[in-house]
């Protein structure tokens, strides 16, 4: 027999070899219907899988990630199961799930796979669905995997086969079709109901630009048809909200392939947007005692060698620029904390100085492959609100507890009501992958977790997803039509401060380490605004938005009235625009609905005697006349309402 622990800490005796479909029908046939994979020991399993020791366990239904993800996995080898039909000589290369369905990157050889081809690939997958295939996994030694793959010509497969450790391979058959692949999968591919094929795409194979050019399918299936119905309308709303289409309406950045790609050009309402942004967090930060630094855009290559950055990221970034100097190497600043620690250095330091708080709009530079740079989500060159702490080890959660409440106000004035936290931490089973020692993990980690249950903030922890040099607090914000972003984050470093050698000198007159947070509440810049464009659909609070108000002249005759007003508003600081184009009223009121300015003032005789406006407000209509004084103190006192509760 073997023990069963459930999530509340309930526990139960099983025979040896139990799976976890029959674990579920012991406590209810809905649940066994319902379940898609489940965590034994905390590693997400097939419920068909045999468990063989005393363990924890978690179900997982559609409502859950680890269900979710299973379920697109089993779609992604259902797609590949049908492309195998449909192009005989196709080879594979990797199919994951991803956030939102999965994707297939294919070699079709002399075939040209493209959106024409979609339905019948969709109408495949539903024929093998209407089979209710098993899908059986299968342990198999590296020879047999390697015989298996190279026997049927998959290229791609060998080369990953020949890089796996013999006893840590298996596949997955449903059909006709094995895959290499280390699951989880669902029993079976009858529980996928509704289909979707959504783009086809380039992809280098590895992300190598100097490998073949495969192509990638995306696609995404769901267990009812109304689900999928719901997800294709939020698809088209995210079409309307794309930044990329907003941030060219608004005129607020652009990119030039003279300059290059994934390198956005800031133009003066995105700069505006963008500086005012800077300033509201330079305001809490000042409240939090932080002190500004600025530091270089470049660095000695020994500078990341030092950190462990260049190890770690050093092939996949821009190369070294080489002065004329020989041996003389910097590199574009990636990050900033290397910057960071050399100014820590600059004097020394007592128990007294610390925390020292140092923040930085600091741009960095790394370099992205091509085809994964998307508007301003994705970039080469971005500015990271960036700041790091050094403080002693009793300083610690109070330090982390403070960033967490500059997160969460900067969350709620601008409107991010909706998020969840993630404790990510390194994976226990693959320590290499990290720097530092056991000791300083688990005091970073255990911070992390106890910050947390101070806050009351309910987190959930991934195993594995770390940062190389410590464990971090993600925080997942859904926008208005629900997707989930990543934005903010805190890090705790006791990793850092040992390789730059930092050292602060102690109560007891013995020299000591500090610890390191890492902490940007936007993340990049360029990121955060994209985010809070799709999120606004470009409606920005009035606080923050470029335009404020735009004056409407209902014809020529009173552009002059207007631009006395407008003149009258600019000094009361009141961000105003003048729409003097000939155009009937009707015309222009349209024009600037679509501009998402937040007040428009219209103007014509009876405005001009009477020294009034007539006002409408963004999606509410007209809100009717006022003197200009009575509008410019309404504009100002509704900004300083919003400020003052930040």
């Amino acid at each position: 027999m073997i023990k069963v622990t459930f999530p509340d800490l309930s526990v139960r005796d099983y025979a040896k070899g139990t799976t976890a479909f029959q674990i579920a029908e012991s406590i209810s046939p809905r649940l066994a219907a319902d379940i898609l994979a489940a965590s034994v020991n905390d590693e997400v399993w097939d419920v068909n899988r045999p468990i063989n020791q005393d363990c924890t366990i978690k179900l997982h239904k559609w409502e859950d990630e680890e269900g979710k993800h299973a379920f697109w996995h089993s779609s992604a080898h259902l797609m590949a199961e049908a492309l195998q039909e449909l192009y005989p000589n196709i080879k594979f290369g990797i199919g994951p799930a991803i956030e939102n369905g999965f994707y297939y990157d294919v070699d079709a050889g002399e075939s040209v796979i493209k959106e024409g081809d979609f339905a019948a690939i969709e109408a495949k997958m539903a024929e093998l669905v209407s089979r209710k295939e098993n899908i059986i996994r299968k342990d198999i030694s590296k020879a047999d995997a390697l015989k298996l793959f190279s026997d049927r010509n998959e290229d791609y497969k060998v080369e990953l086969i020949n890089e796996l450790e013999d006893g840590t391979i298996t596949t997955y058959t449903q059909g006709n079709f094995t895959d290499l692949c280390r699951g989880p999968h669902i029993p079976n591919t009858a529980p996928i109901k509704a289909i979707k094929i959504l783009s086809v795409a380039g992809a280098y194979w590895r992300g190598d630009e100097n490998r073949k050019q495969l192509t990638r399918l995306y696609a995404i299936t769901f267990p009812k048809k109304k689900m999928l119905d719901d997800y294709l309308t939020l698809l088209e709303e995210a079409k309307k909200r794309d930044h990329r289409k907003i941030g060219k309406e608004l005129e607020l950045f652009t990119f030039s392939q003279s300059v290059g790609a994934g390198l956005p050009l800031w133009l003066p309402k995105g700069t505006q947007l963008r500086t005012r942004l800077e300033d509201f967090l330079k305001r809490i930060q000042k409240k939090y005692g932080y002190q500004q630094v600025m530091t270089p855009h470049i660095g000695q290559k020994e500078l990341w060698v030092t950190s462990g950055h260049y190890a770690k990221y050093g092939k996949d970034s821009f190369q070294p620029i080489h002065t004329p100097q020989e041996g003389e190497e910097f590199l574009l600043k990636p990050m900033n904390c290397p910057h960071h620690c050399e100014i820590y250095k600059t004097f020394p330091r007592s128990y007294k100085d610390l925390p020292l708080r140092f923040a930085e709009f600091g741009t960095v530079y790394r370099y992205e492959q091509s085809g994964e740079l998307h508007g301003l989500t994705r970039v080469r060159g971005f500015t990271q609100d960036d700041a790091h702490i050094f403080c002693r080890p009793d300083q610690l959660k109070e330090e982390f507890l403070k960033v967490m409440d500059i997160i969460f106000i900067i969350f709620n004035a601008l409107d991010f009501k909706n998020f969840e936290a993630q404790i990510s931490l390194r994976d226990p089973n693959n320590k290499e992958k990290y720097i530092g020692t056991d000791e300083n993990w688990e005091k970073a980690e255990r911070a992390i977790v106890e910050a947390c249950q101070e806050k009351g903030l309910s987190a959930r922890v991934e195993l594995g997803e770390a940062a190389f040099y410590g464990p971090k607090l993600d925080f997942m914000v859904k926008d208005a039509i629900g997707r989930r972003w990543q934005l903010g984050t805190i890090q705790v470093d006791y990793n850092l401060p040992e390789r730059f050698g930092l050292e602060y000198t102690g109560e007891d007159n013995q020299k000591h380490r500090p610890v390191m947070i890492h902490r940007a509440p936007f993340g990049s810049m360029e990121r955060f605004i994209a985010v809070l464009i799709e999120h606004t659909s470009g409606k920005f609070p009035l606080w923050l938005t470029p335009d404020q108000v735009v004056i409407l002249p209902i014809s020529e005759k009173f552009n002059e009235y207007a631009y006395k007003i407008a003149q009258e508003m600019d000094m009361k600081d009141v961000r105003v625009t003048v729409d003097d184009r000939n155009e009937k009223i009707g015309r222009k009121i349209r024009d600037n609905e679509l501009k998402r300015i937040p007040y428009m003032l219209i103007v014509g005789e009876k405005e001009a005697e009477k020294q009034e406006v007539s006002v409408r407000k963004q999606g509410e209509g007209d809100k009717g006349t006022m003197k200009v004084s009575d509008f410019i103190s309404l504009i100002n006192s509704e900004v300083e309402s919003m400020m003052t509760a930040y």
